[in-house]
């Protein structure tokens, strides 16, 4: 997975290399031609990170060949953070002086020739390395693309019904939607709203999607609205494909003498056409009309929708499902947003008999059903992860299996299309990719504890990790990672957050925690006495025990760039300090 971080690193490469300080810095010490030659090297590359990324899953090859660039571009990186320290060597030189002997600073790295010559011969080997892997680039019929703009792969479309019976611990949620689709809106002045629009929020997998099914399909709401419709939103929030989508949705009118031929019809009218299609079918009308699985943030489009359907009788009422806040104060007229809480740990199990026995058979596996308990646990209430562990034991009654699913971490178990880690990993996707790495660098935070983290201490690791811009006029590193937290915690990525002002107090659900983990594997490591096969490619090291030996350390992971010990009393013996310290050349982060 960190494969899906090359593009960003390559981008924060080549804007180092093309800052202006940089590039008085590489004069300074006599490398500027080889680093412009090395910048051409890894523009050419870059151009095709992007379709390379998206081809991936489904390329043996092209995987290893992004591993080789990613390992590459450290080597790259570790070479440039060389030229920085040479940097702050000479200019301290040049300010205060040195008491060497000059003929000993003549003969030692420090002489300027030597070290240029170090230098020319370090840029050259990794320029070489580079062109020699882009040869390839070809043999994988990749395209160019410059902007980050990678489609998404969405889940299936959703429908409205469903059966009422299944569904496990969200009767007091469908109560909570109802008396908002019942009662009379209100406006600022205390006047009837002409249409409300009610949000539900959570994290994927959390069971938004049902919540407004159980809602949709009530026997009150039919009655209350003559004319309901289910729409799925699509990514890019397409005002043309939305209103194709509406007048397509409601069954009664679709049956009408005045129904349109079919949709794809449709496609072919003008948009003038369609919104008077539109407006003519809803006006007067009273309706109940469902946005699901919003992801996009345009507020203009939402605004020239919301005025197309304002038509609408009094009363009517649309109801949005989204994993973001953003979304929903943007969408929300009501001043409720509906954020949905995970399941109890006894609907958890009921839903998780449900799926993993046949109906009344869960009654003969007593020992199984403990175990079910344990595996619950994992689960922390959301209904798809229960759905997906539940449903890998169907058919299977042997005590082992049970117990070998309970004793893994979700991430390392097998996910089909619908499971949860995908349903997760949607939400990630749809991140721009400086998001993606910020996040992926949570997981060095273990599991199960509500983390208080100062803004300063998260600049200073993301900016540690090249993850930050470099410093503004109008913005610190501490103001831009306050707005990356933001936007984690706009999209469902933190919870329980608590805003100090100068720092926040947040917990991440162990679930998000699985997804981090999963998708930092291969740079990241959360490392115990258990801890073994630490891969000598890992960039970031946290601690989580004390005592643990120096002795273990192994010099392959010499390239180590964060060393963190997060939890409270629980740090490192000097010994052992200095072992680590003295052993990662290219430290650049230790708390």
């Amino acid at each position: 997975m960190a494969e899906s971080f090359i593009f960003s690193i390559a981008e924060s490469l080549a804007a180092k290399l093309a800052s202006r300080a940089y590039q008085e810095a590489s004069r300074l010490v006599g490398v500027y031609d080889d680093l412009q030659e090395l910048k051409s090297s890894l523009s050419y590359v870059k151009a095709v990170l992007l379709d390379a990324e998206q081809k991936q899953e489904q390329n043996h090859e092209l995987r290893e060949w992004l591993k080789q660039i990613k390992l590459i571009f450290y080597d790259a990186e570790n070479f440039l953070d060389e030229v920085d320290c040479e940097t702050l060597s000479k200019q301290v030189v040049r300010d205060y002086g040195t008491p060497k002997d000059k003929v000993g600073r003549f003969f030692s790295s420090s002489n300027p020739l030597v070290f240029r010559y170090k230098l020319g011969h370090q840029i050259k080997e990794i320029k070489k390395r580079l062109d020699r892997v882009a040869a390839d680039r070809n043999k994988f019929g990749l395209q160019v693309i410059d902007v980050d703009r990678r489609a998404v792969h969405r889940r299936e479309m959703t429908y409205s019904h469903v059966v009422e019976s299944k569904v496990v611990g969200r009767e007091h949620d469908k109560e909570i939607i109802m008396k908002l689709l019942m009662e009379p809106s209100l406006d600022d002045n205390g006047g009837p709203k002409h249409i409300s629009v009610i949000p539900i929020v959570g994290i994927g997998g959390l069971g938004k999607t049902t919540l407004a099914r159980l809602v949709y399909s009530d026997k009150r709401v039919t009655e209350s609205f003559p004319l309901k419709m289910w729409v799925n939103v699509p990514d890019d929030f397409n005002v043309r494909s939305l209103i194709i989508k509406i007048i397509n949705s409601p069954s009664d009118f679709a049956s009408s003498t005045d129904a349109p031929a079919g949709q794809q019809n449709l496609r072919d009218i003008e948009i003038e056409q369609l919104q008077h299609r539109l407006r003519n079918m809803l006006e007067g009308q009273k309706f109940l009309l469902v946005l699901d699985d919003v992801w996009n943030e345009d507020r203009v489009k939402w605004v020239a929708l919301q005025d197309l359907i304002s038509v609408g009788a009094q009363g009517s009422k649309v109801i949005v499902t989204t994993r973001s806040q953003s979304i929903a104060s943007m969408m929300g007229t009501v001043a409720y947003s509906h954020h949905l809480e995970s399941l109890s740990p006894e609907d958890s199990l009921r839903l998780f008999v449900r799926w993993a026995f046949k109906e009344g058979e869960e009654g003969k596996y007593p020992d199984l059903i403990m175990i079910a308990r344990e595996i619950v646990e994992k689960c922390k209430g959301v209904p798809l992860a229960v759905r997906t562990l539940a449903s890998s034991l169907f058919f299977k009654h042997e005590r082992q299996e049970w117990e070998s699913l309970r004793d893994k971490e979700i991430w390392n178990l097998p996910q089909k299309e619908d499971d949860i880690l995908p349903a997760l990993k949607l939400s990630y996707d749809e991140m721009p990719s400086h998001l993606r790495q910020c996040f992926a660098l949570l997981s060095l935070y273990p599991k199960n504890r509500v983390l208080l983290i100062s803004s300063f201490q998260v600049a200073s690791l993301w900016g540690a990790a090249g993850l930050l811009p470099l410093r503004s006029k109008d913005k610190t590193m501490v103001d831009v990672a306050h707005q990356y937290l933001s936007d984690l915690m706009a999209r469902s990525f933190l919870h329980d957050v608590i805003d100090c002002s100068t720092f926040y107090m947040f917990d991440i659900h162990d679930l998000v925690h699985d997804l981090a983990v999963y998708v930092a594997k291969d740079v990241c490591r959360l490392v115990s006495s258990n801890t073994q096969d630490i891969s000598e490619n890992v960039l970031h090291l946290s601690f989580v025990e004390n005592g643990l030996s120096y002795n273990s350390i192994k010099t392959s992971l010499r390239g180590a760039r964060s060393i963190l010990f997060p939890v409270h009393k629980e740090g490192a013996s000097e010994a052992f300090l200095n072992a680590w310290v003295l052993n990662c050349t290219y430290l650049r982060y230790l708390i």
